[in-house]
């Protein structure tokens, strides 16, 4: 004799084949692993910022989507990660705009000295319309902006003492970043710029084969580049932002909902290192300063005044345009 089906149980079992049915639809299935590089130390706000996101992803995700993290250049250097990115190598990378600018051109205009008038005025412009078409200029090349990291304002800090005035940059072997508008401007200043990756500098300091640099307060912590150089003038001549990018076709690749988790936690990182970079920034002045590290404001008129010739170097230029947009921005 057959046995006859519990009307009850049929229910139940449709009821949940009708529920797995539209859960399926709601998530994904398949696992994603995206690889992450950045060249900074594991203490750096950038890189607790990126760990948060990384987190937030895989949370908001149900575990099926993961952002694994290589920091310390474990992965090249900054100008190395973004060709990697653009072949597919690695799915995202964190480097400084700079970098980017022998990319895709329109990111050359953060590297125009004094471009911003304040902290406010320079996350008006990243988070406004300028900012946002900058991000997405080198979708075609695979290099797709997600958001914009905080990096504070460069500042020259060098070995054998301050620079206090343009005049005390001639001579000096400065390193700058893998970027055509850093160079012209240490050179237009009066220094003489010497590309150096990131993880050579410190040796290259001590070593004598550059006679300075720039960079922020909490890379010249992190870096621990205040042992060899101990004297550090605040001009604040670039606040070149850093950038997290994802490769186009990763990007394309991920499911809506991934996509959306993606660009959530993002933001959520964006806030938290923010606040954090301002935080970490005033506690390295502080443990700098103790470590003997002296610190100068110089008058910051010499060097506006002499960068001033950059700046008409792109009059007329999509740069030059670029620029006199962002002044215009309340």
């Amino acid at each position: 004799m057959p046995v006859l089906a519990n009307p009850w149980r049929s229910a139940l079992i449709g009821i949940l084949l009708f529920s797995a049915f539209f859960a399926g639809c709601s998530r994904d299935s398949n696992v994603r692993t995206l690889k992450l590089s950045h060249a900074l130390a594991t203490n750096h706000p950038v890189h607790k910022a990126l760990v948060l996101m990384a987190e937030k992803t895989l949370e908001n995700s149900d575990s099926t989507l993961i952002i694994e993290i290589y920091p310390n250049e474990q992965l090249g250097n900054e100008k190395e990660s973004i060709e990697k990115l653009q072949f597919g190598a690695i799915a995202m990378t964190k480097v400084s705009s700079s970098v980017l600018e022998s990319f895709a051109d329109d990111y050359k205009v953060y590297a125009l000295p004094y471009l911003f008038r304040d902290y406010g005025h320079r996350w008006r412009v990243l988070n406004g319309e300028i900012g946002q078409k900058i991000l997405a200029s080198g979708e075609h090349l695979m290099l797709k902006g997600l958001m914009y990291y905080d990096a504070g304002s460069r500042s020259f800090y060098s070995t054998a003492a301050p620079i206090l005035s343009p005049a005390d940059l001639s001579g000096l072997k400065i390193r700058t970043q893998q970027s055509p508008m850093a160079i012209k401007l240490i050179n237009a200043l009066g220094g003489s710029a010497t590309p150096i990756s990131w993880g050579e500098l410190y040796t290259s300091l001590q070593q004598g084969v550059v006679d300075g640099a720039e960079n922020n307060p909490p890379s010249l912590y992190t870096s621990n580049h205040y042992e060899v150089c101990k004297f550090y003038s605040l001009d604040e001549h670039t606040s070149v932002p850093d950038v997290i990018l994802i490769n186009t076709d990763i990007w394309n690749s991920l499911s809506p909902r991934h996509q959306a988790v993606l660009r959530q936690a993002a933001a959520a990182s964006v806030e938290y290192q923010r606040q954090l970079w301002l935080d970490f920034e005033a506690e390295s002045m502080t443990k700098m300063e103790a470590a003997g590290l002296k610190v100068y404001n110089p008058d910051k008129g010499p060097f506006q005044e002499r960068a001033r010739s950059l700046w008409q170097e792109f009059e007329g230029t999509v740069i030059g345009d670029l620029a006199q947009k962002i002044q215009t921005v309340e």
